[in-house]
């Protein structure tokens, strides 16, 4: 997906806005905006949840538009956003540089098409881990496949750095289907449970399926995780350390509490956390969700604009002129929008011409 905004040195960091916190522990706790604050390797997280009606003919919602920003709709009407779309929801064909996206989709469905000639369908507890790497083009779209009823949309876009040397290595899309990412489960004293979809890292006997082979993550000793859990009401799990070079971050997204030891986080806050100590998360009178991010950070300087990720500003100028010259492949669909059509099932096509369906 793309992101606006000018070029930047350094990363922000949290602010310091909590007080009576473990300072041994919890470093610092921070709403939750559109766009999540991330730690090194990562870049941000934002996490879509939108209510679409019925879907029409286009695939597109089958509801009057008009009063909507069409090509920049970002603010929700009627329980949703049309984002960069015009007749689809969605992101339409744009380019990526110097880092990886993972989209992990918990609700609805993404259609994909890129410049490499990739394309698929995704969505219900899918997840996309694309690299990027020294260039690609891509459309994110949310088809609204029923016609009779609505269509909620949730998932999160996460960006992964790439260090500077694979920021121009080739690049390519993975699919990590729901079939395949491993639940680890834990039972308390209470019998209430805790399941934490293992996306990226280990935890216990449980292993996420391999990311592109690229990628920060791809090597186990950068201790990169992105882990998606579930706490029944009441239910109390034991985080496990990792080690202290390690960046963590939880953000607590849906709920009414969460304690994080001793110290109560409100819905929709974020907690960076030591990573080298064992923390006790307890969830409040309702079912708690709750994403964790954590991993070795790649430590290099960061200069962003827009959807280009490099280490300096004549990197980032070299780019713009790249992608002028060269439209990183350039476009070979017929829109810069394009939806699949509705009776396709889930599946891959890979720049080499394979092909995954799941149905």
């Amino acid at each position: 997906m793309a992101a606006t905004g000018a070029i930047v040195a350094s990363k922000v960091s949290f602010g310091a806005n909590t007080t009576n916190m473990e300072e041994s522990v919890i470093k610092n706790i921070k709403p939750l905006g559109f766009q999540w604050e991330t730690q090194d390797p990562f870049l941000f997280c934002v996490h879509h949840e939108d209510f679409f009606p019925k879907g029409n003919d286009k695939l597109g919602p089958a509801d009057n538009l008009d009063g909507r920003r069409i090509g920049n709709d970002f603010e929700i009407k009627d329980g949703y956003r049309m984002y960069h779309g015009s007749t689809v929801s969605g992101f339409p064909g744009h380019p990526h540089r110097g880092f990886e996206t993972i989209t992990v989709v918990r609700k609805g469905m993404v259609d994909h098409t890129d410049s490499l000639g990739g394309s698929g369908r995704y969505g219900d507890g899918d997840v996309q881990w694309m690299t990027a790497g020294k260039g690609v083009q891509h459309a994110e779209m949310f088809p609204l496949l029923s016609k009779t009823e609505d269509n909620p949309m949730e998932l999160f876009q996460i960006w992964l750095n790439l260090p500077k040397a694979s920021k121009f290595v080739e690049p390519n899309y993975k699919m990590l289907w729901s079939d395949t990412i491993p639940n680890y489960e834990h039972t308390d004293s209470n019998g209430k449970k805790t399941m934490v979809e293992v996306v990226a890292g280990t935890i216990g006997n449980k292993t996420a399926p391999s990311p592109t082979p690229n990628s920060w993550a791809a090597d186990s000793n950068n201790e990169v995780a992105i882990w998606n859990i579930q706490m029944d009401a009441k239910a109390k799990w034991v985080l496990p350390k990792a080690n202290a070079s390690v960046n963590r971050t939880i953000y607590f997204f849906k709920g009414d509490k969460l304690r994080v030891n001793s110290t109560m986080v409100e819905e929709y806050h974020a907690a960076e956390v030591n990573a080298d100590t064992e923390i006790t998360l307890e969830s409040g009178e309702e079912r708690s969700y709750i994403l964790i991010l954590q991993g070795k950070p790649i430590g290099e300087p960061v200069v962003q604009h827009g959807p280009f990720v490099m280490n300096t500003r004549e990197e980032i100028q070299q780019t713009f002129t790249d992608y002028q010259e060269t439209g990183f492949g350039g476009w070979p669909w017929p829109t810069h929008d394009p939806v699949h059509p509705r009776e396709k099932g889930r599946f891959a096509k890979y720049d080499d011409g394979t092909e995954e369906t799941r149905g």
